[in-house]
């Protein structure tokens, strides 16, 4: 799995578009292979991943927006995975 640093920035991979898809009620990421539908959790993280935030300042939004703590192990689980799999990069 992907080393994490909460301190660079992550963004969706060139090649990778996220959106809304009304169709799956859902937002999805769509690349030229085909398309993955992310949960609830997953979107609301990579909404954040925007290329210029660090990680820090998008865990500390997300546990101000659903005043939860503790959130940085699930959401570097999260931003892992998505590297693995090519969604997301390092900026």
């Amino acid at each position: 799995m992907s080393e994490i640093d909460s301190e660079a920035c992550y963004g969706i991979a060139p090649g990778h578009r996220m959106q809304w898809e009304e169709v799956q009620q859902g937002w999805v990421i769509l690349y030229p292979e085909g398309m993955v539908k992310l949960n609830d959790s997953a979107a609301e993280i990579l909404r954040r991943c925007d290329g210029a935030t660090p990680l820090s300042q998008v865990v500390a939004d997300l546990e101000r927006t659903f005043a939860e703590n503790g959130l940085i192990d699930d959401v570097r689980e999260l931003v892992a995975v998505a590297m693995d799999q090519g969604w997301v990069v390092r900026r």
